[in-house]
């Protein structure tokens, strides 16, 4: 999705050492009981619990205590196996993560955010430990595996935050499933459809960030052109969209999940290649209004104002955040001033559900 072009040289991976790590996280990933094929092709059930790469227990540079307090789930919604990351306390919080990351995105802003909601990060349909169907990728199915997700859970009401691809979902979600979404906040993003696309031949900055549209929506020559090559497509995109970098670890981490298994890639272009029904899809959501709040997020280094404008061309009651220094990857390069953010936009909903809880 749109970013900041960075004047810094992109961060290259070591191939060496890149290579060994992705050896080595597949051999890891046998260990969890995850399948690698498409859940039609899966012949065993998973474990509920995941462990190993991926879940949990397998990812770097978790904040201090995480793991007492969240756990990896598999969960069986939507005809698909899900992988969500749950923990805490209160009235539902759904983050849904972006392109080319998984919910680990999230991490540094899941542990404050959980002191007042339960919150669930998830990996979309295609990513990350969720199972990866050759179809099913337009922002419908898409939205209806989270509400799916959520009914597994027991949640019937709950707040959305979604970044990036995220973001197109997450206002699928309420507008398709409206009386289901109570707060709705988006980030760094455009809508398909929705948004008025830009010119093909645009200024160059436009094209560092928007060129992997088109070429992620290609049928099967992207997968031949970035296969082994997974250290230069992505940590490319990772590295020139952001303002303040991201860790290497984190860099590496995502990386090596988009090769954990042969369906990767193909997942994680799957949003994309499902861009025309999207494109239909929205075109009859857009004359329905969101009714319920939404916070509109952008870097000031990346789209900035651009989501809010978007979302005033879809909601009626949209509030405006944009964060000082911050690139695309709003999350990690400035999760202080985002939950700072969300606190103040969930208080509200907070307030509702304590005061049913009290009746």
């Amino acid at each position: 999705m749109p970013s900041s072009h960075s004047a810094q040289p992109p961060r290259q991976v070591s191939r060496r050492a890149f290579v060994g790590g992705a050896a080595a996280v597949t051999a890891g990933l046998a260990l969890t009981g995850v399948s690698a094929l498409p859940a039609t092709a899966a012949t065993a059930a998973p474990r509920r619990t995941p462990k190993g790469f991926g879940s949990v227990s397998g990812v770097p540079g978790l904040p201090e205590g995480f793991r007492r307090t969240f756990t990896s789930r598999l969960i069986q919604a939507g005809g698909i196996r899900q992988h969500a990351v749950v923990g805490g306390d209160g009235p539902p919080l759904l983050l849904i993560h972006g392109w080319p990351q998984n919910w680990y995105a999230w991490r540094m802003v899941m542990p404050m955010l959980a002191r007042n909601h339960t919150v669930i990060a998830v990996d979309q349909r295609g990513i990350g430990l969720t199972d990866k169907p050759r179809d099913g990728y337009d922002t419908a199915t898409l939205a209806n595996d989270l509400a799916a997700l959520m009914d597994t859970l027991g949640h019937e009401r709950f707040a959305v935050v979604g970044h990036d691809t995220g973001m197109p979902i997450g206002y699928a979600l309420a507008a398709d499933h409206p009386h289901r979404v109570d707060r709705l906040a988006v980030a760094e993003a455009v809508i398909p459809g929705v948004t008025p696309s830009p010119p093909l031949l645009g200024p160059a900055q436009a094209n560092n960030m928007l060129w992997h549209f088109p070429f992620n929506r290609l049928d099967d020559v992207n997968e031949l052109l970035v296969a082994g090559r997974e250290d230069v497509y992505f940590g490319w995109q990772l590295d020139t969209k952001a303002a303040r970098k991201l860790p290497d670890y984190a860099v590496r981490y995502y990386i090596e999940s988009l090769t954990a298994h042969r369906h990767a890639l193909g997942g994680s272009f799957g949003w994309y290649r499902d861009l025309d029904t999207t494109f239909t899809q929205n075109a009859d959501r857009v004359k329905r209004h969101l009714t319920m709040p939404v916070l509109a997020i952008g870097g000031a280094q990346s789209v900035g104002e651009g989501v809010t404008t978007t979302m005033k061309l879809a909601a009626d009651d949209v509030r405006s955040l944009v964060v000082p220094g911050s690139g695309h990857w709003v999350a990690e390069e400035a999760p202080q001033e985002l939950l700072a953010a969300l606190t103040a936009f969930l208080a509200p909903y907070r307030a509702t559900a304590a005061a049913r809880n009290r009746r």
